[in-house]
Parts: structure tokens; C-alpha cells; sequence
């Protein structure tokens, strides 16, 4: 038997599975990781504990392997920023002067003022207005979020000056992570297209784009910093170094694939999934009528197109950063998952609801979906429970189509009832807000020329029936969810199989090993609901660029 070991580097955790060449998981294992938050908008980590978490998980999972089974490695991570100096040893990253803490996480928001700087202070719509009309150099520049590398760099350089003299190697995670398993610095085409911005297919680095937001450190010789060549997925990075092989447990020599950002493997995992005979509006079609979602603690849309398309708002379109030969749009919502918890932790019945989870034996998630059941009026549905309870979900900035970080979130009527029941309401209203977010994502995408008939799901979220549900519900298309439950880690052992020439190329690996679970069908009896749901959305958002225009006027 052929099989590869997939890395999962999440926020929280690291994932290990073997995975056969038909796709199955055959073993899984999982290692907690730390997260620091020194300050509101401050996330680290530690690329240390990152990689120590690796190995222990693959060291436990290889436990239900023959060594010599496993012919590939994959990794996948989040698009965090790695900070090393000249001999790689940690950086700190923050103002306490802790090396080990030297990770930047994707959720870390302290760049907002250097990403709109790098913006040259054009707001959104003037942003979208001008996107057509600029020239090439000037996109990347355009579009950036703080989500991104470079505003992350020029904080660096503002805010920590012997971090910045120091520094000889920054890294997204992925990058990092492949590094420690070959030696080899090149990076994925997917981390530098998808959160640098400065880099260009065929061009390298653009010189003008650094010295024009002030980082001309990072061009001529200072490029080796940020990396001097990249590969696109699909291709093999190396082998397993003999110090590698022996931390993760596995055998010196086999090759190492080129890393994915984690919410692109998750995309990789999914929207390639065999569909024939499921009845299906994307049977027969392209994949560029799909629709992935990968949905955890934020949650990122992926859609694939065989042209280039321009969306205002939405990053991209990167060639080859995700699917190669396809043309990849990102969208998504800064906050999903950790929204849903900041929801539910903060309603002042969370113990009751605690107590009442640990008293059934369910999960507390488990428990408030059944408890809402109980909760509906006959010749009522679940879904009209929020009738009047709304909320605009960008409590961490929007991601998109809006790409306005300073947006927050709205909650309309609240009572002053601090009962489970309550609580349950705003459970739904949120996880049904996050689908009106998709459903907001999928219009801009459709309104641009995408003809998306059907969504492909993974992700912690999508083991959450309700949030499936609401997506098919709130967006009129079918969700389909992947066969073996984790389509983060298929899409990296894509990636291990064909660099290990199981497959000829990522495209045949993703037809042999990515199939179709549960398919969960929209409720036609609710679509009006949704439509009326759906305004009250979008008008949350016009209210409240309204306040925010009042407030700020003289």
C-alpha cells in the first residue's frame, strides 16, 4: 500500500494523517499550539513549539504505519509571518523582547495603519473604481490588507528596530515549515502571490513596489530575505533532511511537496471532488463552477476560473496559486468560528449552557442545536426563530467583498433576557449571518462572471450540520461535504502524492483521491425568508457606514 503523511499546521493546533492514494485517512493524530495576545490585535506564536508540534503529531500518527508505506510529505499552514535571523534562529515580535514568541499569526491586525498606507489612503470603492484602470505594478499595492505580509513588515520596521536590524529571513508558515523539513528556501507560489503582494509570475519581485511603501531593504541582495525563487503546487521541494526525518518519525529521502497556505489545501481537497451520479447542478461541468468554502476559526471562499477575473474587494486573481493552470479569486471573513464562540461565551447563560451540554453528553454546539429544535412554534421552521434578531458579523474587520478592515460588528434586537433560550437565538442569528456573508461574497462573485452553481465545504465548521444548513438555505445551493470529513488535510496529501509521483499531476490526484460525502439541500420554503434576511444584511452594513459618516463629519 502507498500512502503519504499530510501536515495540518492550523491556529491551534497541528493535525498529522496518513492518507491512502484513494484518499482515505488511514490514522490521525493532533498536538495542541499555543497562541500569545499581548495586545488587542496582537496574535503570536512561536515557529519553535510550530514545528515541535509537527513532529510530535506525525511521530504519533506514523505509529499506525509501516515506515516504508509512506513515499510523500506534505505541508499545509497559516498564513503567518515567520521571523529568523541570519542563522534562523527566532526573532521577537513583540515589545517584550521574547525571541521565542517570533510569529506573526494571519489574524494579527496591528498593521492596519501601514496596510492603509500602502493603500496610498484610497478608500474601498475608490479602490474598485480604479482597479481597472491601474497599472500592473500598482495592484498588489492597491489591494493590500493588513491581513498581508508587507504592512506586517512595516510595522516591523517602525515599531522594532533591532528586529528589523536583525532580521535575515521572513516566512509565511508554510514556507517555514518546508524549510525545516529539505533546507531548501524556496517558497509556494501560493504564499507569495496570495500574501505578499509584491510578487509577480514570470517577473520575481517588483522593486518599485518595496521602495514605494518604504522597504527598499527588500530589494537587490535584501530579496534573499523574502525569498529568491518559488514553485507552484504540485511540484516537489526536496527530500526529508536525515535531521527531519528522524524528528517526524519518518524515512530520510522521500520527497517533500511544495506547501499550500491551509485554507488552499482545504480548497484543493474539495472542488475537485468526484460527483458523477449525485445529482448535482456542477455534474458534468467545470470545477469552475464550484464554489469552496473552508470554514474554521475565519473562513475562506476559493473559486477557480480558466480566464482572469478582476472583483473589486476580493484578492486575486493569482494564476497557478491554488489549482495550477486555473486562475484563483480569495474572499472570506476574518472571523467565523472564533466569532460563533465569542457569540456564545460572551451571553451571560454560557455556564447554564454548560452545565445543561456536560449534563447530556454533547458538545455545547450538539446541544444548542437540538435545544433550538425545541424551541420552534408549530407550522414554524428553525429558521424563523430570528425573525427579529440580525446580526453583521464583521466583529474583526470584513474580509470581503467590502475589504474594510475598520467595519465591526452590529447586533439588532437584543432583550434583556439572559436565558439559554436567548442565548440559543443569537447562536442561530450568527451562524446565519456568516451564510448571508457568503451569500453576500457569491453575488459579487456571480455579478464578475463566475456561474457558480454548487458549494463544496470542509473545514471544523462544516462538522456543524446547522452552519451547512443555514450556507444551503441562505445561498440556494446545494453543500456538499467531503467523503472522508477532512478535506484540509486531503488537499495537502494531494500535494505529497503527486510529489511522489503516485499521480502525474495535481489535477489526476485530486479526481483519484477527493470524493463527495453528505450532499445537504437548500430549503426552497425558506428562500423568501433569506431574501428578506438578506436585505435587513445589507442594510446593516449601509446604516452603518451612515453612523460612522455622522460621526466623523464636522
Amino acid at each position: 500500500m502507498r500512502c503519504v503523511l499530510a501536515l495540518d499546521i492550523g491556529s491551534s493546533s497541528v493535525r498529522a494523517a496518513i492518507v491512502s492514494s484513494s484518499g482515505a485517512l488511514l490514522a490521525r493524530s493532533e498536538c495542541a499550539l499555543s497562541i500569545w495576545a499581548p495586545s488587542p490585535g496582537h496574535y503570536e506564536q512561536s515557529s519553535s513549539q510550530l514545528w515541535a508540534a509537527s513532529c510530535i503529531a506525525a511521530t504519533d500518527v506514523m505509529q499506525n504505519v509501516a515506515l516504508e508505506d509512506v513515499c510523500g510529505v506534505a505541508f499545509d499552514g497559516t498564513c503567518s509571518l515567520v521571523v529568523l535571523d541570519d542563522e534562523f534562529q527566532p526573532l521577537p515580535v513583540n515589545d517584550a523582547g521574547i525571541k521565542d514568541r517570533n510569529v506573526l499569526m494571519w489574524m494579527d491586525h496591528r498593521a492596519g495603519d501601514q496596510a492603509k498606507r500602502c493603500r496610498g489612503g484610497l478608500s474601498t470603492k475608490e479602490i474598485a473604481a480604479e482597479e481597472m484602470e491601474i497599472q500592473a505594478e500598482n495592484i498588489a499595492k492597491k489591494r493590500m490588507s493588513l491581513e498581508m505580509h508587507p504592512p506586517r513588515l512595516m510595522w516591523l520596521k517602525e515599531n522594532l528596530s533591532e528586529t528589523w536590524k536583525l532580521a535575515g529571513h521572513f516566512m509565511d508558515l508554510p514556507d517555514f515549515l518546508t524549510w525545516k523539513a529539505t533546507g531548501n528556501l524556496t517558497r509556494s507560489l501560493c504564499s507569495l502571490l496570495c500574501k505578499w503582494g509584491g510578487y509577480e509570475v514570470g517577473n520575481g519581485w517588483n522593486k518599485d513596489f518595496w521602495e514605494s511603501i518604504g522597504l527598499p531593504e527588500l530589494t537587490g541582495k535584501g530579496q534573499s530575505k523574502i525569498g529568491l525563487s518559488a514553485a507552484c503546487p504540485g511540484h516537489t521541494l526536496g527530500v526529508l533532511t536525515p535531521t527531519a526525518a528522524r524528528e517526524l518519525g519518518v524515512t530520510p529521502g522521500i520527497p517533500v511537496a511544495v506547501s499550500l497556505i491551509d485554507a488552499h489545501a482545504g480548497g484543493l481537497g474539495v472542488i475537485g471532488a468526484d460527483v458523477i451520479g449525485r445529482a448535482l447542478p456542477c455534474e458534468g461541468r467545470p470545477i469552475t463552477s464550484r464554489l469552496a468554502i473552508i470554514a474554521g476559526t475565519s473562513t475562506c471562499h476559493m473559486a477557480v476560473s480558466e480566464e482572469a477575473i478582476e472583483i473589486g474587494g476580493i484578492w486575486g486573481p493569482f494564476h497557478s496559486a491554488m489549482v495550477p493552470g486555473l486562475w484563483l479569486n480569495e474572499a472570506g471573513q476574518s472571523a467565523a468560528g472564533s466569532l460563533i464562540d465569542h457569540i456564545v461565551s460572551g451571553h451571560p447563560a454560557y455556564k447554564d449552557l454548560q452545565t445543561a451540554a456536560d449534563s447530556s453528553g454533547q458538545s455545547i454546539y450538539d446541544y444548542l442545536n437540538e435545544k433550538l429544535i425545541t424551541m420552534v412554534p408549530a407550522g414554524s421552521h428553525l429558521a424563523q426563530l430570528t425573525s427579529d434578531l440580525h446580526i453583521w458579523p464583521d466583529f474583526h474587520g470584513n474580509r470581503s467583498p467590502e475589504s474594510d478592515p475598520d467595519l465591526r460588528g452590529m447586533i439588532v434586537g437584543l432583550s434583556l433576557s439572559h436565558s439559554l433560550s436567548n442565548l440559543s437565538l443569537q447562536y442561530l442569528a450568527c451562524i446565519q449571518a456568516l451564510a448571508l456573508g457568503t451569500r453576500h461574497i457569491l453575488c459579487s462573485l456571480l455579478h464578475n462572471g463566475y456561474d457558480i452553481s454548487t458549494i463544496f465545504m470542509c473545514g471544523g465548521l462544516s462538522r456543524n450540520k446547522l452552519f451547512a444548513q443555514c450556507h444551503a438555505d441562505a445561498t440556494g445551493l446545494p453543500v456538499v461535504l467531503p467523503a472522508n470529513g477532512e478535506g484540509v488535510l486531503t488537499g495537502t496529501a494531494i500535494l505529497a502524492a503527486t510529489a511522489a509521483n503516485i499521480f502525474p499531476s495535481v489535477q489526476d490526484a485530486m479526481r483519484h483521491m477527493s470524493s463527495a460525502g453528505e450532499i445537504i439541500l437548500p430549503n426552497v420554503e425558506l428562500s423568501r425568508f433569506y431574501d428578506k434576511k438578506f436585505s435587513v444584511f445589507l442594510k446593516l452594513l449601509e446604516h452603518q457606514r451612515e453612523y460612522t459618516s455622522l460621526m466623523s463629519g464636522e
